[in-house]
């Protein structure tokens, strides 16, 4: 079994959801007292929030390539990084340190490709829907055809991540606002979801919608025990 190396903390709450299923899946994979191995750097995430809202993503990219050194230096054979918007600067962290990274965006296209999806919804920070970093490794490295809300609901969308999710807040008039700008998505066309903030699959999950969900953070978790264990290869 490899070594899974995390960057936590941006938020904590998604960080344990990423703990508690790689363990839960090495258990089910493995059976008896088995559970992962594993090296954490959490972060202090208001430091990160400030930077990202003050575009100062230079000094934001620094700060993650010292956490990936900090998990290479503990030990791990692979890193993953625990929230979707911080893969912003994830080439420049994997040309930084000599273990792979495992892409969030990665595994999750390679679970709607699996479905034999094409056309899918994104929902996630507005740094997520709407910069290249993400939505266009979607489209341009798996041929993924993306849909992201209007901007007043994408401002809905945001909001609800940083003034709420990340403080692990869960408001029942949230979850409508979220449910009602899914199903608008459906509508223009969207053949599945991505919860592609690593919050966003405590508010909503697949009960609430009529297509298939992709919820990121389970997804990038299970891939990356499906790595540990080499059941799954990068690039696949």
């Amino acid at each position: 079994m490899k070594t899974i190396g995390l960057i936590g903390g941006m938020s904590w709450e998604s960080s344990i959801e990423y703990y508690r299923i790689i363990n839960e899946t090495v258990r089910e994979k493995l059976g008896g007292l088995h559970s992962a191995k594993s090296v954490m750097y959490s972060v202090d995430f208001a430091e990160i929030e400030a930077l990202q809202h003050e575009g100062r993503w230079e000094e934001a990219t620094r700060q993650m390539i010292n956490a990936a050194h900090h998990v290479e230096h503990g030990g791990a054979d692979f890193l993953i990084i625990c929230t979707n918007t911080m893969h912003r600067m994830a080439d420049d962290v994997q040309e930084a340190i000599n273990i792979p990274l495992l892409h969030i965006a990665d595994a999750t296209a390679d679970n709607i490709k699996a479905k034999g999806l094409r056309k899918i919804g994104l929902l996630g920070t507005r740094f997520t829907m709407e910069e290249d970093f993400y939505r266009g490794r979607l489209v341009e490295r798996h041929g993924l055809e993306v849909l992201i809300p209007d901007k007043g609901e994408r401002r809905v969308v945001h909001q609800v991540i940083y003034d709420e999710l990340v403080m692990g807040k869960i408001e029942p008039s949230s979850r409508v606002s979220y449910k009602e700008i899914i199903e608008g998505m459906i509508l223009t066309g969207a053949e599945g979801i991505i919860l592609g903030c690593t919050e966003i699959g405590l508010l909503v999950g697949a009960k609430d919608v009529a297509v298939p969900v992709f919820d990121t953070t389970l997804i990038h978790a299970t891939t990356a025990v499906e790595y540990a264990l080499g059941e799954y290869s990068l690039g696949s």
